[in-house]
């Protein structure tokens, strides 16, 4: 089986994070930056199908040459390939697609696995604009996932409940947490990796469609109230829900 799975680099979510001089990105200065959470799930199915079915996978990302930290991660994880589209641009979830979709036609990948979505930017988008590039069926929120030969089901996550969705290879699949729990890497395998090739292509430069217009911190002013069940509590939190917050 041919897999690919598409990662991110994105700052460890115990960051504290500042916004920079321009008001519109991070101050990096400090971040420890880590594999996107959501996509150590994806590659660790993508190694699990493997396992099972034989084949290879291959890891890419997006980015400049910092990205390649990650790349060694899942190199000590398991990955047989790593490959990174250089870029030292600004970037969008359109660009990131239209970057994944030309490696992906290089590739002829049956499977395409990554996170639902990346914890920085956390649009979600990048699994559905490579799916509508590709032509490919395309299943979010994926936290269980069966192949029997080209037949794929994959159970989802939907508003209060569960949803099992059935298409066929190739397609495309963003894991949630719940899919698997992804394997630690063991210290000969990182060492090893450390020496690994990783495979550099030139990204496709293209304006981005999504601006950052401002960032902030979200404000510390608001002031927490502990109230009771008794009536007199009740009557006083609805009170304030209508005059205060004005949300009823």
């Amino acid at each position: 089986m041919n897999i690919l799975v598409c990662i991110s680099r994105v700052p460890d979510t115990t960051t504290r994070v500042i916004v920079g001089a321009d008001g519109k990105s991070i101050d990096n200065s400090g971040v420890k930056y880590i594999l996107n959470p959501y996509d150590e799930y994806a590659v660790e199915e993508g190694l699990r199908l493997r396992e099972k079915n034989g084949g290879i996978v291959t890891a890419v990302t997006v980015g400049n040459d910092t990205g390649k930290e990650i790349l060694r991660t899942v190199l000590a994880m398991g990955v047989d390939k790593a490959m990174i589209v250089k870029t030292d641009s600004l970037y969008d979830s359109f660009f990131v697609a239209n970057n994944l979709a030309e490696v992906a036609k290089s590739l002829n990948p049956d499977i395409i696995l990554l996170g639902k979505q990346s914890i920085d930017f956390d649009s979600l988008q990048v699994p559905s604009i490579l799916a509508e590039l590709l032509g490919l069926p395309s299943v979010s929120v994926v936290t269980g996932l069966t192949i029997e030969g080209t037949d794929v089901k994959a159970e989802r996550e939907i508003e209060g409940g569960k949803e099992v969705v059935e298409t066929s290879l190739p397609c495309i699949i963003s894991t949630q947490k719940g899919l698997n729990d992804p394997r630690y890497p063991k210290l000969p395998d990182i060492m090893k990796a450390k020496s690994k090739p990783i495979e550099e292509i030139n990204a496709i430069e293209s304006e981005p469609r999504i601006s950052v217009i401002g960032m902030e911190i979200p404000s510390k002013k608001r002031l927490g109230k502990i109230l009771t069940d008794s009536d007199e509590d009740i009557n006083e939190l609805v009170k304030l829900l209508h005059e205060e917050a004005k949300i009823i």
